[in-house]
């Protein structure tokens, strides 16, 4: 199963996320669910960089995808990175939806009086 963890500020924003194993086999494409959170992380990260104008924190190895961004003072540039970060949540639970909890599952863990 992928574990999919959001971590949020005190603003309800998301903070970090990590993506972490694998969806074990699936018929009859066994990593098709894997590579869909795999693109996800890996657009996200991207976007954080070539759309928002960041560089996060971030590691991309077998089985584990982790992300972790600073907002910054400017709010239009605070308000894409939150935007982008959301969206890997979104389609996460997009997936956790369509394939259920045995092969994705999202899990938000607030931050000191964040999201709950």
């Amino acid at each position: 199963m992928i574990l999919a963890t959001f971590r949020y500020d005190d603003k309800g924003r998301i903070t970090a996320f990590e993506m972490e194993g694998h969806a074990g086999k699936w018929r009859p494409w066994p990593d098709m669910i894997c590579a869909g959170v795999s693109a996800i992380g890996q657009t996200v990260i991207g976007s954080l960089q070539d759309v928002a104008g960041i560089e996060p924190v971030y590691t991309l190895e077998d089985g584990d995808i982790r992300c972790a961004v600073e907002y910054p003072g400017n709010d239009e540039q605070s308000l894409v990175i939150a935007a982008l970060m959301a969206s890997a949540r979104i389609g996460c639970l997009q997936l956790e939806d369509s394939y259920g909890k045995k092969y994705v599952t999202v899990r938000d863990m607030p931050g000191e009086g964040g999201r709950q």
